[in-house]
């Protein structure tokens, strides 16, 4: 067993995904080849049993890693927040959300032209209104934004500073 924190976990992974690719590479370059008739076999050199094997163990490796991840994602409760990173996640996401619909709502204008109708035989400006306080939605933007940046906080920590076991 060897203790990781999250951060560190995530760079194994992304080594591993180098070195599966690495491999697949190898594998699509060699798995074939071309010759010309009566021209001489020059096979490039190809171990189907080796790129499976290696394939095979990286997957493993991964799998046993991700495990571990979201053993950790679930157990672990953020200081401050009370909630496990998996649900800070999952508020993070739902937090952007809102903080995405609240800016375009906090960027309208309180009425703003949006075009030309004839009726009854002249020409009408329409207006669109907006049928919220603008004011409201900045401050409630400004308070989902502290919101998020106080769990990313409560994540980036845990991430550096909490370990948990893999397996070697």
């Amino acid at each position: 067993m060897k203790k990781v924190t999250s951060a560190i976990a995530n760079k194994m992974l992304r080594s591993l995904e180098e070195d599966k690719n690495y491999l697949l590479s190898l594998e699509e370059e060699s798995r074939t080849y071309i010759r010309a008739e009566g021209e001489e076999k020059e096979a490039p050199e190809y171990h189907y049993e080796d790129i499976r094997r290696g394939v095979n163990e990286i997957d493993s490796k991964v799998s046993a890693i991700k495990h571990a991840v979201n053993v950790f994602n679930t157990t672990t409760v953020l200081d401050g927040l009370g909630i496990t990173i998996d649900q800070a996640l999952v508020r993070m996401a739902q937090l952007n959300g809102e903080k995405h619909r609240l800016d375009t709502m906090r960027k309208m204008l309180p009425a703003t032209r949006v075009g030309q109708t004839y009726m009854r035989g002249r020409q009408a400006v329409e207006y669109m209104y907006a049928n919220y306080d603008i004011e409201e939605a900045k401050r409630d933007y400004q308070a989902i934004s502290d919101q998020i940046n106080q769990i990313q906080i409560a994540l980036d920590l845990a991430n550096q500073t909490r370990t948990f076991e893999i397996e070697d």
